[in-house]
């Protein structure tokens, strides 16, 4: 089907050359990087908009910097995926990027292949058709006890890894999932998921004594909803929405000092249980 889309036809070779330049290691990467943080943050300025807010933690996460410090060629492929649709929707006149660092004379054209950039893509074709498949069998004992955050044993590992066999995954998407995530235990909850109850369990203390006021509750239940959703959740999160629309200063401005560390341990403690298996 024929794509009319200019917008994210530009879009789409704005982030092109960012994956080259990631992979050449240019030093074009930052002014590109640059261009593609204005977009995005354009984009916050259209929260308001459902297909814009659906896309909105991404968004505020590329419109910033620590995104960039470890980014990788399917983080720039999935984002161009998810927001190309978008860009049309930002104001031509409020727009401050162009896309092309195009000489005036173009010659004749060729296609390009980009082996990287095309395992990039099955990858996360390997997630997706990884999650469907997990999902649908999570009441396999080792999944059970991932979701459950209980501790895995050797043969418990080699259930996981045969689990992401048997959804298709190759040699080389298991070896990346590792590398990612810094674990296969890691990489499989992030596309189950961790169990609400064990989830919950792990910050009961914190409004245990039943004086916790409405704000610690709802801030509780948002790390809960992204720990149920994504497995783990970095401590980073705790200053973006929808925390900060919870309070601006983030779990500082809603509890005090000591239970703010005791956020920081627990969310660490979900990450370094799964992190060596």
């Amino acid at each position: 089907m024929r794509d009319d889309d200019e917008d994210a036809k530009r879009f789409d070779a704005l982030l092109l050359n960012t994956q080259l330049a990631l992979l050449r290691s240019e030093p074009a990467l930052a002014r590109l990087q640059t261009k593609v943080q204005q977009l995005a943050s354009s984009l916050l300025e259209l929260a308001n908009v459902p297909s814009v807010r659906e896309h909105l933690l991404l968004i505020e996460a590329m419109a910033g910097d620590e995104w960039w410090q470890d980014v990788t060629l399917p983080m720039l492929e999935q984002a161009r995926r998810k927001l190309r649709s978008l860009i049309k929707l930002i104001e031509k006149s409020g727009r401050k990027v162009f896309y092309t660092d195009f000489e005036d004379a173009i010659g004749e054209t060729a296609e390009v292949e980009l082996p990287l950039v095309t395992s990039a893509v099955d990858f996360e074709r390997f997630r997706a058709k990884a999650k469907v498949f997990l999902r649908a069998h999570e009441d396999r004992l080792a999944l059970h006890k991932l979701r459950r955050n209980q501790p895995l044993t050797a043969a418990d590992l080699q259930e996981l890894e045969a689990l992401l066999h048997e959804a298709g995954g190759t040699d080389e998407d298991i070896a990346r999932a590792r590398a990612i995530h810094a674990s296969l235990a890691l990489f499989i909850r992030s596309l189950v998921g961790l169990d609400r109850e064990a989830a919950t369990a792990a910050f009961a203390d914190l409004i245990a004594t039943g004086t916790a006021n409405a704000s610690q509750l709802q801030f509780i239940d948002e790390i809960v909803q992204h720990l149920t959703e994504h497995g783990a959740m970095p401590a980073n999160r705790l200053y973006a929405s929808p925390f900060t629309d919870i309070h601006s200063q983030g779990p500082e401005g809603v509890f005090d000092a000591a239970n703010v560390e005791r956020l920081f341990s627990t969310l660490e403690a979900f990450e370094l249980r799964q992190a060596v298996a």
